[in-house]
């Protein structure tokens, strides 16, 4: 379960769970998790953007910068559908399709 949370490096050995600093659980926030996979630069930048309605796990638009990531959600992390900077950033990269840019 630790593992799965993200705390120990490896789920074989139960001997790292007395090792855990507070630190692991701290670097497994959303906002923290943001600036790691480079969806934001800065954490203020991070804690806004999540506050704002900007990132969905799954399905779930997610307003909590605090939320742990587990392992699995790692993966399900992305921008919400209609979020501006989602749009920005497929601008940029030139992916925007045009049936989107007509408010369709």
């Amino acid at each position: 379960k630790l593992y799965d949370m993200g705390l120990i490096p490896q789920s074989k050995s139960l001997e790292e769970c007395h090792k855990i600093p507070p630190t692991a659980f701290c670097r497994r926030r959303l906002a923290v998790m943001l600036v790691n996979l480079k969806f934001c630069q800065f954490m203020k930048q991070a804690v806004e953007t999540v506050e704002h309605g900007h990132i969905r796990i799954g399905p779930d638009v997610i307003t909590n910068p605090a939320l742990h990531i587990t392992r699995q959600q790692e993966d399900l992390i992305e921008w919400a559908e209609g979020s501006k900077i989602k749009a920005e950033v497929k601008r940029f990269n030139n992916e925007l399709d045009d049936f989107h840019l007509m408010g369709n």
